[in-house]
């Protein structure tokens, strides 16, 4: 039986709770990855989407994307990215920085590194890829 942690959005409006059973957990540096948060890289943690389940505020969220595809999920009043669904294959990637509790896992790689911001330099010895891991 795993432990649930917790994760909310920076004003409190939307909270989320997923056990903690990530298989993987990552650096992105793709400029849509980029944009979305507004920093360097987006680390995440993949889980199937099924497992996060809102706990608060279902009408405070903000669906960027296809509701019924791939889309990501966002705080309506403070505009926090909270996870994504991929459609293709049913994961689930958590926002780590929206994470009240710590995770059991910490990022293992960095992706998209041919595209990552031209300004930051990676300076730990986690495996790096050009663009998805093979």
């Amino acid at each position: 039986m795993s432990t649930s942690i917790s994760g909310s959005c920076l004003c409190g409006a939307v909270r989320y709770s997923v056990p903690d059973e990530f298989h993987a957990a990552f650096n992105c540096h793709c400029s849509l990855c980029r944009r979305a948060t507004g920093a360097a890289f987006k680390p995440m943690a993949a889980i199937r989407f099924d497992k996060i389940t809102l706990t608060h505020g279902q009408a405070d969220v903000l669906i960027y994307g296809d509701r019924d595809g791939t889309h990501d999920v966002h705080c309506r009043h403070c505009g926090s990215f909270l996870y994504s669904h991929i459609a293709a294959n049913g994961n689930g990637h958590v926002a780590m920085g929206t994470l009240i509790d710590t995770p059991s896992i910490k990022p293992q790689f960095h992706m998209f590194v041919g595209s990552k911001a031209p300004w930051h330099e990676i300076t730990d010895d986690l495996p790096q890829f050009e663009g998805l891991p093979v």
